[in-house]
């Protein structure tokens, strides 16, 4: 195990660490329940830009300092006149560069993604856990779909996330009640994988990620990258983008080790060449 390499911040509200392949990024204003401001949505897209980029990244985690993982954007800075609804820097503008903005960024990315939900997730929270590859819940976490209720509606991409993780019906039911999801009741609704007792989550999440990093790299960001296009393609289109993405795989290091390691009955040592 390797010793974690902890990045000078960019913001103190969002921490980056790297250990072993994996990058923790962590929300880091409980004193508000890591509701998100306009410096931290800066500095969220920045570290995740830079997970994806590293090569010492195989699998990132994003999870909330204590009692609560995001309980939305910052309100009092919103209802202050200080920040407004819709852009990284936390001002509207019609000249917003959305491709800039967590959520877009957090799509975008090629490597895995985890959220370890620790608490409550709600509004602009919730929508970026769905934006993770992988949902895990500690036992006292929950999902709040609270939009409606204060006026506005899924900016950040649950309205195209959920109809399709849990279909059109559930999620019109979830979105235009503005109900909130025990973690128990988010794994019912198909909208995590798992829940595990708070104070062990994020050794859970670690050993997940640590599963993932042990694969082949290229060949984990080739299949997220095929089952992302095929969300929005025909089969047999999806088909021959399949085979192009395993073709410059099939001449890859990481190849080569894997079927002599099967051979030798051992685990495979991959470096992601």
């Amino acid at each position: 195990m390797s010793r974690p390499r902890v990045v000078e911040p960019l913001s103190s509200e969002v921490l980056y660490e790297v250990s072993d392949y994996i990058a923790t990024i962590t929300l880091n204003a409980p004193e508000r329940m890591n509701t998100i401001s306009g410096p931290m949505l800066d500095a969220l897209s920045a570290r995740l830009i830079q997970a994806d980029k590293d090569n010492e990244v195989r699998c990132i985690i994003i999870t909330g300092k204590g009692r609560a993982f995001c309980a939305g954007l910052d309100l009092r800075a919103q209802t202050s006149g200080e920040q407004t609804v819709g852009s990284s820097g936390g001002v509207t503008s019609t000249t917003i560069d959305i491709s800039n903005t967590p959520p877009t960024v957090l799509f975008n990315l090629e490597k895995p993604t985890i959220a370890a939900v620790n608490g409550g997730a709600a509004g602009y929270g919730m929508d970026t856990a769905l934006g993770c590859d992988i949902r895990l819940m500690g036992s006292s976490a929950k999902l709040a779909a609270a939009f409606c209720k204060r006026g506005i509606l899924p900016e950040s991409g649950g309205t195209w996330y959920l109809p399709r993780l849990i279909g059109w019906s559930k999620a019109a039911e979830l979105v235009f009640t503005g109900r909130t999801l025990s973690a128990q009741e988010s794994v019912a609704w198909g909208l995590a994988s798992e829940v595990v007792p708070d104070g062990e989550l994020m050794a859970r999440a670690r050993a997940l990620a640590a599963e993932i990093a042990a694969n082949a790299p290229l060949a984990v960001q080739a299949a997220k990258r095929m089952m992302r296009m095929g969300l929005n393609e025909p089969f047999n289109e999806h088909v021959h983008h399949v085979y192009l993405q395993l073709l410059p795989l099939m001449r890859t290091e990481d190849v080569k080790e894997g079927m002599i390691a099967f051979m030798e009955k051992r685990a495979p040592v991959f470096r992601g060449r």
